[in-house]
């Protein structure tokens, strides 16, 4: 079942449709938001999206509201704090890829200007193309997690159904992969 689909099944205050409807498929122009969703997806490894939804304000709080520069200087302190959250995913990996993946940022941010600038240096490509790049870039980013990273910020196609309501809106929206289709990437 697409999540199209599951979210038009669920009651209207369910943080899954407030997702699918406003942020799921939408172009992100801030590297902070980028990185966000990119830590939310790792955190969201074996587990349901649901519960990433649910946790999302305590994560932001924790993690500094992912502000890049400040979770690239975490320590092992901040480590030990974030394993003793209990609002939040306490898995020692994913809590060090953040961590990592904030760094690996920073230095994409020094040399192309942000990390966004650096997504849309990439060559159009596919999905494959796209994980061998992030494996080699990122820490902890696998085939699904990349490939919903990527659905999610509007770099590949997929996040909703041509016949779904918020559709439309995605495409007013110019996501990366739309433009690629009529020719007009950047």
């Amino acid at each position: 079942m697409s999540y199209c689909i599951y979210v038009a099944a669920l009651p209207p205050d369910d943080p899954n449709r407030h997702y699918h409807d406003h942020e799921y498929g939408f172009p992100i122009d801030d590297d902070n938001r980028l990185f966000e969703r990119l830590v939310f997806e790792i955190n969201q490894a074996g587990l349901s999206w649901s519960t990433i939804l649910r946790k999302a304000d305590n994560l932001r709080r924790a993690y500094h509201h992912f502000d890049i520069a400040t979770v690239a200087a975490y320590g092992e302190a901040d480590v030990a704090r974030l394993l003793a959250d209990p609002g939040i995913i306490r898995n020692r990996l994913k809590i060090r890829a953040a961590i990592q993946n904030a760094r690996t940022i920073q230095r994409l941010q020094a040399e192309y200007g942000s990390f966004r600038a650096w997504l849309d240096a990439q060559p159009p490509q596919d999905k494959t193309a796209w994980v061998k790049l992030f494996k080699k870039t990122f820490t902890f980013t696998g085939g699904e997690i990349t490939g919903e990273f990527l659905m999610s910020s509007g770099y590949l196609p997929g996040a909703h159904q041509p016949n779904c309501p918020v559709y439309p809106r995605i495409l007013a929206a110019r996501p990366r992969w739309a433009a690629q289709e009529d020719g007009n990437a950047p």
